[in-house]
């Protein structure tokens, strides 16, 4: 295999031309996300089962040769923990991934481990070592030692060999369908990313009143717009545990804000009209537009009965050999619970009733919350040591 950096425009042209007709490439990237709002892409990797390449995206200006392969039809692009990638078609080349393959997400469909990170994976796949991900290196800065483009493009080197091997695998089980329909459940998933209200994902925001996550709400929104317009990334405009702080004290004069432990940068003293608008808009909204706070009762009930899910769900994808983490977490089964048990249907239903995943447990499942099904340990050795038996009519 010929390894190589491309610098010149003209030679990427040509190699895009050359993965159009091999119909199949790995591709990865290197960056930092240290810096700037978005990650800086450093580098992008690339194999055919010809030839293995590094581009140099500062030398390399036009990538939308590239952009316009991945969102294709007709070229299946396999990549490993590939979220980052996907968001780089995304926000890059303005369009969705076409035919994505993740060799992570398909070994979580053969095995239990879920996520595997590369070496790993090459290691139980291939039977071959790697030397590990180079996490220290700062790929802005040039020019690039053979050593570092070496270390990057074995990161994709070994992936189309990883899933001719997944892929004839899961195809013998009957999983190919799984599979594919959980790639474009990660695209979806970034795609949607925009989206999603991220100031609940803050730590500690569930711990805090109505009017709190209102404010919480408000100063997350403001961080994010402030971030990309300054391009850094939001947690160096504002903390998320002084976001979560600030939410509680709810300072109302610039040296209260100050006076908040870790906010006396100048930077903060700068912003502190900006963040106070956002605390004084939160704290006059009407009740009715506050976050509802759902009954404490069924809350508890609902965390009792997702952990007897947990069990029964930990010992199905123990006996079909696929991954816990990736079939159901934890929100998911409280959903299904919420769902089932106390009727609140709103919205979509439950991720683990619908499509590969009812077929595998949905039933299981919904007979446990029906009492349909008693649990008993049949073999305390066994991986799998609880056996899940259908109760008696007369029962």
């Amino acid at each position: 295999m010929h390894d190589r950096l491309i610098e010149d425009q003209a030679e990427f042209d040509a190699f895009c031309e050359h993965i159009r007709e091999a119909g199949e490439v790995a591709f990865d990237t290197e960056f930092v996300s240290e810096f700037t709002y978005r990650p800086e892409l450093g580098l992008l990797q690339f194999a055919t089962r010809q030839q293995a390449v590094a581009v140099d995206p500062y030398q390399v200006r036009d990538l939308s040769a590239w952009w316009r392969i991945m969102s294709d039809d007709q070229t299946i692009i396999v990549v490993h923990g590939g979220r980052e990638e996907v968001r780089y078609c995304l926000n890059l080349g303005g369009q969705r991934p076409g035919r994505l393959v993740d060799v992570q997400v398909a070994e979580g469909l053969r095995g239990r481990s879920f996520p595997l990170n590369y070496t790993a994976l090459v290691l139980r796949v291939l039977g071959e070592r790697t030397h590990g991900k180079e996490t220290r290196t700062d790929w802005r800065r040039r020019p690039l030692t053979t050593q570092q483009i070496a270390y990057a493009l074995e990161d994709v080197e070994h992936m189309l060999a990883i899933w001719d091997r997944q892929r004839q695998s899961l195809a013998d089980r009957g999983r190919l369908p799984w599979a594919e329909a959980e790639f474009q459940r990660m695209v979806d998933e970034v795609e949607q990313e925009k989206n999603r209200e991220g100031w609940l994902r803050l730590p500690g925001v569930q711990s805090l009143s109505p009017r709190e996550k209102t404010v919480a709400k408000e100063l997350y929104a403001w961080r994010d717009a402030a971030a990309a317009t300054r391009d850094k990334p939001p947690r160096k405009i504002l903390r998320d545990d002084l976001v979560i702080e600030l939410a509680k004290r709810q300072p109302q004069s610039e040296h209260d804000l100050l006076a908040t432990r870790d906010m006396n940068r100048s930077d903060y003293r700068r912003m502190a009209g900006e963040m106070l608008a956002c605390i004084a808009h939160a704290t006059t909204l009407p009740e009715i537009r506050l976050p509802k706070i759902r009954r404490t009762d069924q809350d508890q009930d609902e965390q009792i009965v997702g952990q007897l899910l947990s069990l029964a769900l930990s010992n199905l994808c123990a006996q079909e050999e696929v991954a816990h983490s990736l079939v159901g977490t934890v929100a998911d089964l409280r959903h299904l619970v919420r769902w089932h048990v106390f009727g609140d249907q709103e919205g979509d239903p439950p991720r683990l009733l619908q499509g590969w995943r009812a077929e595998l447990c949905g039933d299981l499942l919904s007979d446990v919350l029906d009492g349909k099904i008693s649990i008993r340990v049949s073999d305390p050795q066994s991986d799998h040591p609880l056996k899940f038996e259908r109760a008696s009519d007369d029962k």
